[in-house]
């Protein structure tokens, strides 16, 4: 099987930045992570090639030079080879750009059986860049995999899926996009031995020239989402900390006090 698994490599939740210009994330100089729900799509995908003992497990990521960290990582956990799409003219996408972008690289890698991307980035928290590539590639989707059964014969999958009111069990055919959440699996810790050989495996670096498409569906010009405003919350004051292990009762009353001169009740 040929298993594509897009990922993204996010800042750190505490060293979010913004641009005031172009309203996008600043990441240059920012510590940077493996998306943590892309982790499951990678450690999916690698458990479905070693479980049929054949196959090809190929990561993408769209993203500036230091993204080629999130994808040895990726190596590191048993994926075969990655691209990194990199170029100016990606910078400032919003969700169906890079759905559009990484749609493109992976319509160069057909034939292809399975793509598995993370439920959402936890930059954006959109949850829309997955399911907008299946719509893209015109192939069947189920989000929210909690377990994952490919047929024997790699035509048809089954899906647990989770839903706000419990479950559902899906099945369809082959090509198919699912989005991996948390409880899929438990991702590996790579050995030692396995980020050494992760540095052996082929990462090409593809440009927009290179990839080929409608350079006008690149980036900000072909982002039809536009931010008009972002800005960090306020830190919230005022609050008090109780602590009522040796005097409950004296805690609570405190409590009400407090709550009262607030107008809370």
């Amino acid at each position: 099987m040929k298993i594509i698994v897009p990922i993204k490599q996010v800042p750190e939740i505490a060293e979010v930045k913004i641009d005031p210009e172009t309203k996008t994330l600043i990441r240059a100089g920012v510590p940077s992570i493996l998306n943590p729900f892309d982790e499951f799509a990678v450690e999916e995908a690698v458990r479905i090639k070693e479980k049929f003992g054949e196959g090809e497990v190929i990561i993408i990521t769209m993203g500036p030079p230091q993204a080629e960290e999130a994808l040895k990582k990726c190596l590191a956990m048993g994926g075969d080879r990655a691209i990194h799409l990199s170029d100016r003219a990606f910078a400032g996408a919003d969700t169906w750009a890079t759905a559009y972008t990484i749609a493109q690289a992976i319509k160069s890698l057909e034939p292809f059986d399975l793509v598995i991307c993370g439920k959402q980035a936890i930059d954006g928290d959109t949850a829309q860049v997955g399911p907008e590539i299946a719509e893209i590639l015109g192939i069947p989707q189920i989000t929210y995999a909690l377990e994952v059964e490919v047929a024997e014969n790699k035509k048809r999958i089954k899906v647990r899926k989770e839903t706000d009111e419990g479950f559902e069990v899906l099945e369809c055919r082959l090509p198919a996009l699912l989005t991996a959440t948390k409880g899929l699996n438990e991702p590996r810790l790579p050995s030692l031995m396995a980020i050494m050989k992760a540095s052996k495996k082929e990462i090409k670096l593809v440009t927009a020239d290179e990839l080929g498409g409608d350079h006008e569906q690149f980036g900000l010009p072909g982002s039809p989402t536009q931010v008009v405003e972002v800005f960090t919350p306020e830190q919230r004051t005022g609050g008090i900390k109780i602590d009522g292990t040796e005097d409950p009762e004296g805690a609570a009353k405190q409590l009400v006090e407090w709550l009262l001169k607030k107008g809370a009740i």
